[in-house]
C-alpha cells in the first residue's frame, strides 16, 4: 500500500497548481480521501476530505472556494486543485486515506485515515 503524492513547487502568489495522489497496492474508489497540511510550526490541518459513504467534501474555511478535491478511479489517483494561492498555502500537503466512515469534518479533524502519503512542497512567495 503506496501513496505518492506530487505537483508541489514554487509559485507566486494568485498563482495555480495541482497536486496529485497516485495510489498503488489498492483501489481509492472505496475510500475516504483527503489533503492535510503543515506549515513549519504549526500543526497539521485538514485542508480537503472525502467522505466515503455519501462522497461529500469537507474544505477548511481558509481554502473554500479555491481549492477543489477530486479523484480518477481510472487512474487511482486523487487530485487537490489550488487556485489563488496565497503565502498562508506554503506548507508540506500530504494525501491520506482510509476506510474509516465519517463525514467530511470528521475525517479531516481527527486522525483516523488509515495511510499517508510522504508529502509534497508547496511554496507560495514572489
Amino acid at each position: 500500500v503506496q501513496l505518492q503524492a506530487s505537483g508541489g513547487g514554487l509559485v507566486q502568489p494568485g498563482g495555480s497548481l495541482r497536486l496529485s495522489c497516485a495510489a498503488s497496492g489498492f483501489t481509492l474508489d472505496n475510500n475516504a480521501i483527503g489533503w492535510f497540511r503543515q506549515a513549519p510550526g504549526k500543526e497539521r490541518e485538514g485542508v480537503s476530505c472525502v467522505s466515503k459513504s455519501d462522497g461529500s467534501a469537507y474544505y477548511a474555511d481558509s481554502v473554500k472556494g479555491r481549492f477543489t478535491i477530486s479523484r480518477d478511479n481510472a487512474k487511482n489517483t486523487v487530485y487537490l486543485q489550488m487556485h489563488s494561492l496565497k503565502p498562508e498555502d506554503a506548507a508540506v500537503y500530504y494525501c491520506a486515506t482510509g476506510d474509516g466512515d465519517g463525514s467530511g469534518w470528521y475525517l479531516c479533524h481527527n486522525d483516523v485515515m488509515e495511510y499517508w502519503g510522504k508529502g509534497t512542497l508547496v511554496t507560495v512567495s514572489s
